[in-house]
């Protein structure tokens, strides 16, 4: 299903959602063309819904028969994230990933995409445009950054952990409790800011772990793919894999190398 045509019509139909769509109201945002979704943290613009509708209609034509769980599709009708559990092949997208960054005029946002069936994700593109930063996965396939191998590495023995984690702004009080074990010797949290941007520097080596308390698939499922096939690796709070549908036992992780995932859900089964 996924060959070098498919990756390259993909990288195409993203390059091309962020360059007419989203980048053009990059630091020139009207007030009316940004609205609260869930409250003052949860942001949704004009560049969002016009790139996920771009984004849809170029990957279902490059995969006939495919659907799309997108998350401005979904909060307009949530009962279409249920398409994660039906036999169609699934695109995940997240048009904008890191709005809030994206609304004040900073440059850590960036798209996702990922292709899944069956619950199995197949391949992922991450695209951060500022930097112009395309990392690629393909399930059994690697992982590459700008055409360049990916490779997570382990941090080395007795390294402090850096760990990003759930914005505290998105968290509940439950949800802090059970992330405030890695506040612990050797790990240092940190909040996190795009998630995409975050499983990038997991997977380049610049960060040794996530803990996430949310599991929306638009915000894991490239990451997660594009972790493990750098060489990383994650988890659930029951040590499960992360299911897409949803249903996870949270906390969980994704981490450069075992023995760092291992930590980390320790630490979180601890407050669990």
């Amino acid at each position: 299903m996924v060959d070098d045509a498919l990756v390259a019509g993909v990288e195409e139909a993203v390059r091309k959602a962020m360059a007419e769509e989203v980048m053009p109201r990059w630091r020139q945002l009207a007030a009316h063309e940004v609205v609260e979704k869930n409250g003052p943290h949860d942001l949704v613009t004009v560049a969002d819904r016009q790139a996920e509708e771009s984004l849809t209609r170029a990957l279902t034509e490059l995969l006939p028969g495919s659907v799309v769980v997108g998350e401005e599709a979904v909060a307009a009708d949530p009962a279409s994230y249920e398409a994660l559990r039906g036999t169609d092949p699934v695109w995940i997208v997240d048009p904008v990933d890191g709005t809030r960054q994206f609304v004040r005029g900073e440059s850590g946002f960036c798209t996702l995409v990922a292709l899944a069936h069956h619950g199995e994700l197949l391949a992922s593109w991450t695209y951060a445009p500022v930097p112009d930063l395309m990392a690629v996965a393909r399930l059994n396939g690697g992982a590459t950054l700008n055409g360049e191998a990916l490779f997570t590495g382990a941090p080395e023995p007795g390294a402090v952990l850096e760990v990003a984690t759930s914005h505290p702004d998105f968290t509940t009080d439950d949800e802090k409790r059970a992330l405030s074990v890695l506040w612990t010797e050797g790990v240092a949290p940190r909040p996190c800011g795009s998630a995409g941007l975050e499983y990038l520097k997991v997977a380049r080596g610049e960060v040794d772990a996530l803990a996430f308390s949310w599991e929306n698939a638009w915000d894991h499922a490239a990451g997660l793919l594009l972790v493990a096939e750098a060489g990383g690796t994650s988890g659930t709070l029951l040590d499960k894999p992360f299911q897409l549908a949803g249903g996870n036992a949270l906390p969980f992780t994704a981490a450069r190398d075992a023995a760092t995932a291992r930590r980390i859900l320790g630490l979180l089964q601890q407050g669990g």
